[in-house]
C-alpha cells in the first residue's frame, strides 16, 4: 500500500487548512507584529482571544465532524448522516452564539478586561460561521476532494488579508488625504479591524458553502443523531481537553507571571509572536491530521490496515525531525517571521517544535480508540493531559516564565503519546517502529545541539548558514543510508 497519496493530501491539506490560521506565519504574522510592534500587549490580547476561539469552535462542534466520517463512512449512509449533523450545528450553534453575544462583558472581563466586550462579540459570529460550514468541510475530505478543499481554504485566507490590509493600510492612507474616512474609521483601533477582516472571511466562506445546505433535505434522523451524539460527546471532552493542552498557557501566561497585567500580557505578546515560528510544525501536523483521519477510516477495513498506519507513524516521526532540524538550523532565517522586538523569546521556539512533534505522534497513535469505538478512554487519556497541562503551569510559569509555558506544553504531549500508544496495544495494537522512530527524533536534536555548539565560533551569518547546511546534508545522508529500501518501498511501491 503505497502512501503517496496520504502525503499528496497532508500537503494539500498543509497548506491549505491551516492557512485560515497558519498562513499568518507567511503573510499575516510578518505583517502584525510589526503593526504592533510597539505594542505587544495588543499582539498578546490578539492571541488570548484567538485562544478563546479555538475553545469555542470545539464546544459549538462537539464531535460531530468525527462522528460524520465514523457514521457517514459507507456512501448509503453519507447524506442522511451529512443532513442529520449538519441540521444539529444549525441549530445548536444560533443557541450557543446568542449566549455569548448576551453575556460578552463578563466573558471579556474574565479574558482580558470588560471594555473588550466587542472582541468577544466578532469572535462568537466568526466562530458561529467557522461551524456552520464545519460538516461541509469535512464532507470534502469524506469525499477525497482535497483541491477544492484547498481552494475554499486560500480564498478565506486571501480574502482576510485584503481585508486586514484594507481596513489598516488604504483607508488611513484615504484618511490622511482628507476623503471623509474620519466619520467612522478609528486609527487607535487596529485590533478591532484585524477581527473584523477575519469576520468577513468567515462570512464569504460560509456563502460558498450555502449550495451544500441543498443536502439537509435529507432530513434529521433522531435515531442517527443519538448515535452520532453518543460517540461524539467523548470527544467534546478531548477536544476541550486538547484545547487546554494547546492554547490555555496564553491564559495562564497572563495570569501567573509574576508581573502586573501590563507587563504579564506584553510577555503574553512575545510568547505569542514567537509561537507563530513554531508553528510550522504544527502546520505539518495539523495538515497530516486532516488529512489522516479520513484516510484511517478508508482503510480501516483492510487486512494489512495496522501495518499501514505503522508505516503512516514511521513517516510522520521522519517528516517531523527533518522538519524541526531544518527549521531550528535555519533559525536566523525563519525568525525574521516576526519583527524583531519579538526576539527575545525565541528559546521557546526549539521546545515548541519538538511538542508539536510529540502531538503529530499522539495523533497517530490515537486512531485506535476512534476506530474502536472506545472515545470515552481517549477522552480520558486528554483529560489527564490537561491536569499535566495545568499543574506544570502553575509551578514553571512562575519559575520559568514564557520557558515554563513551553516545557509544559511538551511535557503534556510526551506524557499523552506515551499514555495513548500503550493502552492502544491491548484494544488496537500497531506495529510501530518505535526504535526507528526514535533514532530519527535523537539524531536530529543531537545534531541541533551540535549546531548550537558551533554557533559561538561561527559569528558570520553565512558561514553559519554554511555549516548548518552541511549539518542538515549529514542528517539526510544517514537517513537515507538507513531507510533507502524502506523509504523507497514505503513512498513509490504500488
Amino acid at each position: 500500500m503505497s502512501i503517496r497519496k496520504l502525503a499528496k493530501e497532508t500537503v494539500i491539506y498543509g497548506g491549505s487548512t491551516v492557512l485560515n490560521k497558519v498562513l499568518n506565519l507567511i503573510l499575516v504574522a510578518p505583517y502584525l507584529t510589526r503593526v504592533f510592534e510597539d505594542d505587544q500587549g495588543e499582539y498578546g490580547i490578539h492571541g488570548l482571544m484567538y485562544a478563546f476561539a479555538g475553545f469555542l469552535l470545539v464546544i459549538l462542534t462537539y464531535g460531530m465532524e468525527t462522528a460524520f466520517f465514523r457514521f457517514g463512512n459507507e456512501q448509503q449512509n453519507r447524506a442522511k448522516a451529512f443532513s442529520t449533523a449538519a441540521i444539529s450545528l444549525l441549530v445548536s450553534t444560533l443557541g450557543f452564539v446568542s449566549l455569548i453575544i448576551l453575556f460578552s462583558t463578563s466573558i471579556a472581563g474574565f479574558l482580558t478586561e470588560p471594555q473588550d466586550g466587542a472582541y468577544v462579540i466578532y469572535f462568537a459570529l466568526i466562530i458561529g460561521l467557522d461551524t456552520l460550514v464545519a460538516i461541509p468541510f469535512a464532507s470534502l475530505r469524506l469525499e477525497n476532494r482535497p483541491i477544492r478543499f484547498g481552494i475554499f481554504k486560500m480564498i478565506n485566507v486571501l480574502v482576510n488579508a485584503l481585508v486586514m490590509l484594507f481596513l489598516l493600510e488604504a483607508i488611513p492612507r484615504w484618511f490622511d488625504n482628507g476623503n471623509g474616512w474620519a466619520n467612522w474609521y478609528d486609527p487607535s483601533k487596529k485590533l478591532h479591524y484585524v477581527f473584523i477582516a477575519n469576520l468577513v472571511a468567515s462570512a464569504v466562506t460560509f456563502l460558498l458553502f450555502l449550495p451544500y445546505y441543498r443536502r439537509l433535505r435529507g432530513g434529521f434522523d433522531w435515531s442517527l443523531w443519538r448515535k452520532m451524539f453518543r460517540y461524539a460527546v467523548p470527544l467534546v471532552v478531548v477536544g476541550i481537553a486538547g484545547m487546554i493542552n494547546q492554547l490555555s498557557d496564553r491564559y495562564f501566561l497572563k495570569e501567573w507571571l509574576p508581573g502586573t497585567y501590563e507587563e504579564n500580557i506584553i510577555q503574553l505578546g512575545i510568547y505569542v509572536g514567537c509561537i507563530k515560528i513554531a508553528v510550522l510544525m504544527n502546520l505539518f501536523t495539523q495538515g497530516f491530521k486532516f488529512a489522516a483521519e479520513p484516510f484511517f477510516f478508508r482503510n480501516a477495513s483492510r487486512a494489512d490496515a495496522t501495518k499501514i498506519y505503522a508505516e503512516v507513524g514511521q513517516a510522520f516521526t521522519l517528516v517531523g525531525s527533518i522538519a524541526f532540524l531544518g527549521l531550528m538550523l535555519y533559525i536566523d532565517i525563519a525568525k525574521y517571521i516576526v519583527a524583531p522586538s519579538y526576539h527575545g523569546g525565541l528559546a521557546v521556539v526549539p521546545i515548541l517544535l519538538i511538542a508539536y512533534l510529540l502531538l503529530g505522534l499522539y495523533y497517530n497513535f490515537a486512531i485506535w480508540y476512534k476506530l474502536k469505538d472506545k472515545t470515552h478512554i481517549g477522552a480520558w487519556i486528554a483529560c489527564g493531559g490537561a491536569i499535566i497541562t495545568i499543574t506544570c503551569n502553575y509551578f514553571l510559569i512562575p519559575l520559568w516564565g514564557v520557558l515554563g509555558a513551553a516545557w509544559s506544553a511538551l511535557f503534556c504531549f510526551l506524557a499523552m503519546c506515551i499514555a495513548c500508544y500503550w493502552i492502544g496495544r491491548k484494544y488496537y495494537p500497531v506495529p510501530y517502529p518505535l526504535s526507528r522512530m526514535l533514532i530519527y527524533l535523537f539524531v536530529a536534536i543531537l545534531l541541533y545541539f551540535v549546531s548550537e555548539w558551533l554557533r559561538p565560533s561561527l559569528e558570520e551569518l553565512p558561514s553559519r548558514l554554511l555549516v548548518n547546511t552541511l549539518i542538515l546534508g549529514v542528517y539526510g545522508a544517514f537517513i537515507w543510508a538507513i531507510e533507502r529500501r524502506g523509504l523507497v518501498r514505503m513512498f513509490f511501491r504500488a
